[in-house]
């Protein structure tokens, strides 16, 4: 999956994430509700106001799953096991919606790294993220 070039790239990155994950995870949140408005129908309680507390909450739960995802890049599986679980069988989200949250989480990436986020942090973190994408739809089948 992820080569130990790309595994020191996402790991050293995330070091700048750590610094606003809440940040990083209320604006990927926003986004993908702006973008992709049908994802709204999972989260019908919350205030979808721009920088609503309750988006914050959840997008700081989200970037430390992945923050828990990256400490943990060998073992994905079972890191994510238990959220994966969750997903599919308590909250019944579309699993097509991970892969548009890995996206607009890339963008929020792009945005605030600026020069950083070179192609390869990219490539290295679409693996990454498709790889989260891929655990957390695996109870589905």
């Amino acid at each position: 999956m992820l080569t130990e070039d790309e595994k020191h790239l996402i790991e050293h990155v995330w070091e700048k994430v750590l610094e606003h994950q809440e940040d990083f995870g209320a604006e990927a949140l926003e986004r993908m509700f702006c973008v992709y408005p049908s994802t709204k129908t999972y989260f019908p309680h919350f205030d979808l106001h721009h920088d609503s507390e309750q988006i914050r909450h959840h997008g700081k739960k989200v970037v430390g799953a992945l923050g828990d995802a990256v400490r943990h890049l060998d073992n994905l599986s079972a890191t994510l096991s238990e959220l994966s679980n969750l997903h599919a069988y308590n909250l019944r989200v579309d699993p097509v919606n991970f892969k548009l949250l890995s996206h607009c989480f890339q963008v929020v990436l792009g945005v605030h790294l600026g020069r950083e986020y070179t192609p390869q942090v990219h490539v290295a973190y679409d693996k990454f993220l498709a790889a989260v994408s891929a655990v957390l739809a695996e109870k589905y089948r």
